[in-house]
């Protein structure tokens, strides 16, 4: 049987995508004993607000400038094309079926960890798959830490957010420095969450 990729699965909406991703990302390969990751960009939830949540192709496009030229990374849009509300289980399977020698795991933080079983098949992703857990300050992840898939990292805790962002740049704060350059660029210049 042949050795198997090691890949991470980074879901989110990354709105915007900010240097606390691509930390955790670059701590998950360099740290994790992964091969490569990847950015599964979740398509707009028709319940949140569209004021503050981009459209898909502007999230997906600011995460392509994020991580241009680096190998280990990789951004998909697999969800834009799949029923919504999409659920990670039927991500998860998709990629599994059409990356048969990858190995898949699960990046989560500490926060979702405690709301993991009221997942759609939460049974089945433990079973199947590996959860990379990252801490979050404030929470302490329950009992699921004890299960054996489920392995929580020795990573730095990274507070910076989006919604931090999106509020800072709507107050007319400079952030440059929160986001690779480009991806800072892409906003001014499309004046996003102004």
């Amino acid at each position: 049987m042949p050795i198997r990729r090691k890949t991470a699965l980074f879901f989110g909406s990354f709105n915007p995508v900010h240097n606390g991703h691509l930390m955790l990302a670059n701590y998950l390969v360099e740290y994790g004993g992964l091969d490569d990751l990847w950015f599964i960009v979740s398509p707009h939830n028709p319940f949140k607000d569209k004021e503050t949540l981009l459209e898909d192709r502007h999230r997906l496009r600011m995460l392509e400038l994020a991580v241009e030229g680096d190998e280990r990374f990789e951004v998909s849009d697999i969800e834009f094309y799949m029923p919504k509300p999409s659920y990670t289980i039927d991500t998860l399977v998709r990629l599994s079926e059409r990356y048969p020698n990858n190995e898949f795991y699960l990046v989560c933080g500490l926060d979702n960890l405690k709301r993991f079983p009221k997942w759609k098949n939460a049974d089945i992703i433990l079973r199947d798959y590996h959860i990379l857990v990252y801490p979050r300050k404030g929470f302490d992840g329950g009992e699921l830490l004890q299960h054996s898939h489920v392995h929580l990292l020795d990573a730095p805790e990274i507070e910076v957010s989006s919604t931090f962002i999106r509020n800072a740049v709507s107050e007319g704060r400079d952030v440059r420095y929160f986001m690779p350059e480009k991806v800072y660029k892409y906003i001014d210049e499309m004046r996003f969450y102004r």
